[in-house]
């Protein structure tokens, strides 16, 4: 009688008065998480999302990895919840990060708006677009051309495994001065890949589990970045002027910087940084190689570049990646294409009135970027890759339903950052090389988008009087 009643009142939970949209919980503890995890072969809604939207209405209530939430696939009231940034919504994924960060004699909201509004100033001070035009430009550059070299020595690469690694110490080297040539780069990546893709599987700590293998990995990654902090405050001349040198100046005035802080503070910024464009740089190339057209006009845009310059051997300029129009036409739609996850995810800190139903504070909310980014009211033909349709789409309307690096005040401020590191390597591409898809490339979802098999190509230096 009791487990029966405890599983009546997980399926059918109290909104102080309010109403709860529809739904259903699923099962006690786990929910609603192995129907969300079951892979998928589509850049479509996931499944998952698609099936409740038909059975519920753009706006559902569901149990996933041990919480209850609400999904919204309403563009209406996904454009308000990014509005409540800081007033009745945060970041779900940073709840341990505010704890951690807890600042004394201030409440919650106040001292997990002070935080986030560092990580975010010093983020664009190592990775904003002052910085990018001063000096990361041409490091990007420098990394691209010595990666695509080696690339082109090798039989055939695994697109994203290597241009995650490629990213990563870039990434790393800007952050705390992890070294290129360090062997170790590739074990990292694969750590970290493995701990982003799987943010959503279920939180079972036992040995054998993803779940458990992700905080090992972690625990390991924390190592390095402790370790590395150490030597900075114990030797002086280990200083070096990056991001993570910053954050030891910034220790006496930002109390939330601790020793056990800092690490974690780098890990999350890394974890985000270069996964989701590595994921990017390798969905271009299935769409490159399935849309001759669109290679075809990406290559003449760069090689127009090429011949407008003095010197066609010069570096790159901020003039020259603003020019590249249909190149960023390229990169909005496969990032519109893409969905990393199934949505970005925040927490309610407060009863919050949406339409006709009552969002409970406490309560987590996984706002649906594809509903947005897939409307066909917005996108003709959604699904179909066409980076022509950016000509005509106005501004107000990409600002609604173009959201790939979050919205709101929370966007990432690494955007900038992301979007010059894959012009970059397509100027570099298709301007000093050629390549053949191999094998792979199809997509899975299990459910955050991947490659089945990876995806391989064999790359050849392109003969200088080649068109």
């Amino acid at each position: 009688m009791y487990y029966t009643h405890l599983i009546y009142k997980w399926r059918n939970p109290k909104c102080n008065g309010g109403v709860l949209p529809p739904g259903s919980m699923g099962l006690p503890i786990i929910g609603e998480t192995l129907r969300l995890i079951i892979p998928s072969y589509s850049l479509d809604h996931h499944p998952f999302i698609q099936k409740r939207i038909q059975r519920y209405g753009p706006i559902f209530r569901t149990s996933l990895i041990g919480r209850p939430v609400i999904v919204s696939a309403d563009p209406d009231v996904n454009h308000y919840i990014f509005q409540q940034e800081g007033n009745s919504v945060e970041m779900w994924y940073l709840d341990a990060y505010s704890k951690l960060f807890q600042l004394e004699g201030e409440s919650r909201l106040s001292a997990f708006g002070r935080v986030h509004k560092y990580i975010r100033s010093i983020t664009l001070n190592h990775f904003g677009t002052d910085s990018l035009k001063e000096n990361l430009l041409p490091q990007i550059e420098d990394m691209v051309n010595k990666s695509l070299q080696k690339w082109s020595t090798q039989a055939s690469v695994d697109v994203k495994q290597a241009a995650s690694v490629m990213i990563f110490n870039l990434t790393a080297k800007k952050m705390f001065c992890y070294g290129v040539e360090n062997s170790s780069s590739e074990e990292i990546t694969e750590k970290f890949t493995g701990i982003f893709n799987s943010l959503l599987s279920l939180p079972l700590n036992i040995p054998g589990t993803t779940y458990h293998k992700c905080l090992k990995d972690r625990e390991a990654l924390l190592k390095i970045l402790k370790d590395t902090l150490k030597e900075r405050l114990t030797s002086p001349d280990m200083r070096r002027g990056d991001f993570l040198d910053q954050t030891i100046d910034d220790m006496e005035s930002e109390k939330f910087l601790t020793e056990d802080s800092i690490p974690q503070l780098i890990f999350g910024i890394l974890l985000a940084g270069f996964e989701t464009t590595a994921t990017t740089l390798t969905l271009v190339f299935k769409f490159l190689a399935e849309h001759p057209l669109v290679l075809e006009e990406l290559t003449a845009e760069h090689e127009a570049i090429l011949k407008n310059r003095e010197n066609s051997d010069s570096p790159l300029t901020w003039d020259d990646y603003k020019s590249m129009i249909f190149t960023h036409h390229v990169i909005n739609e496969t990032l519109r294409l893409a969905n990393f996850m199934p949505g970005f995810l925040r927490k309610a800190l407060k009863d919050i009135k949406v339409k006709d139903y009552t969002i409970p504070a406490g309560w987590t909310i996984m706002v649906v970027k594809s509903a947005m980014q897939l409307n066909p009211e917005t996108y003709k033909d959604p699904l179909a890759f066409n980076p022509w349709r950016w000509k005509d789409l106005d501004s107000y309307t990409v600002s609604k339903n173009f959201m790939p690096f979050g919205g709101g005040s929370r966007q990432c401020a690494g955007a900038e950052y992301s979007k010059l590191f894959m012009a970059i390597f397509l100027h570099i591409l298709v301007t000093k090389y050629r390549w053949t898809k191999i094998q792979g490339g199809e997509i899975v979802r299990n459910p955050i988008l991947g490659f089945g098999g990876g995806l391989h190509i064999k790359f050849s230096a392109r003969l200088s009087n080649q068109t």
